[in-house]
């Protein structure tokens, strides 16, 4: 089958990109306007762990704008205006995005989710967590909510090796995640699965097989991917000094994103390819690309073999 007779794939991208996936359902172009609505996690606040994950610091994934001291309304009007200004953005999901997001009473979910969803122009949620934190109760709010609005439920995996999440101190198990999505699926809503790759001790090969894991699981409908990358404040900056952390090479990382990508079903779309974070905060790699540019290395790679999403699947 070629590019072309591929149901999901934009034939320049050779991906399934999540942006032409929502552009596809709404008609209009959508942006994600990421918000800090206060939680913490199970491996932070010491029910599970304290510490967090070795390479976490949610500074470096998080705007500037969105502080929990702030508003949630105001934190959305700043990122809904910088979206409209930028990228002519008319429609927007909302992204609880810092630690895990369904780590609270469902009395405090649901006021937070739906005082997001009263916002004009807000036509979703997405919703950030740990597939060891969902309560039914939770489950059943999200199913409820997306009767109406577009909802997705992003969980963390990061590893297919349990081996790694625990050495990362991620606090669950592959099969906690399996589990999660087993009975998040078929309830109205999608499922956004995150992973990581560059872990110390990680095979190419084996960290390929995980799209086989994916394909596996028909309420995949997105996927997160980016480069292992150390930061400052976390235990993998420290690790990275004591020499004990060795960063990917860029050619590395776009050759085995690719070969995840070729192995990845069509059908799931590309929320993300690469992990950036600010350059005052950045220890390793120093790869010197802006996110466009780190973006289109992994396509380009795609495009120079002549390939595209899904072309290793066999069906």
């Amino acid at each position: 089958m070629s590019i072309f007779e591929t149901q999901h794939i934009h034939p320049e991208l050779r991906i399934n990109s999540y942006g032409h996936y929502l552009r596809r359902r709404f008609g209009c172009r959508v942006s994600k306007v990421n918000v800090d609505a206060g939680f913490t996690c199970p491996n932070r606040d010491g029910s599970k762990g304290i510490g967090g994950c070795i390479y976490c610091n949610n500074v470096s994934f998080s705007p500037r704008d969105t502080q929990a001291e702030i508003s949630l309304e105001d934190q959305l009007a700043s990122g809904m205006a910088y979206h409209r200004t930028r990228l002519g953005s008319q429609k927007f999901i909302v992204y609880f995005q810092k630690y895990t997001n369904t780590y609270a009473s469902v009395e405090h979910l649901a006021d937070l989710y739906q005082r997001a969803l009263a916002v004009p122009d807000v036509l979703g949620i997405s919703v950030g967590t740990r597939p060891d934190c969902l309560t039914d109760e939770a489950l059943d709010l999200l199913s409820r909510l997306a009767r109406q609005h577009y909802v997705c439920l992003e969980l963390g995996l990061q590893s297919t090796d349990d081996a790694i999440l625990e050495r990362i101190n991620r606090g669950h198990s592959l099969e906690d995640f399996i589990a999660a999505v087993g009975r998040a699926s078929s309830r109205g809503f999608d499922i956004c699965a995150h992973l990581i790759y560059g872990f110390p001790g990680e095979q190419p090969g084996e960290f390929v097989k995980g799209a086989d894991l994916l394909n596996s699981l028909p309420g995949i409908s997105s996927l997160k991917l980016h480069q292992l990358h150390a930061v400052e404040g976390t235990e993998l900056a420290a690790m990275y000094r004591r020499g004990e952390f060795s960063p990917l090479t860029l050619e590395q990382y776009v050759s085995t994103a690719a070969d995840f990508l070729e192995r990845l079903a069509p059908r799931v779309s590309i929320q993300r390819l690469y992990g950036s974070s600010p350059l005052e905060i950045r220890v390793a790699p120093q790869w010197g690309l802006k996110n466009n540019q780190m973006w289109y290395a992994v396509l380009n790679e795609l495009r120079r073999r002549g390939s595209w999403q899904g072309i290793s699947v066999k069906e």
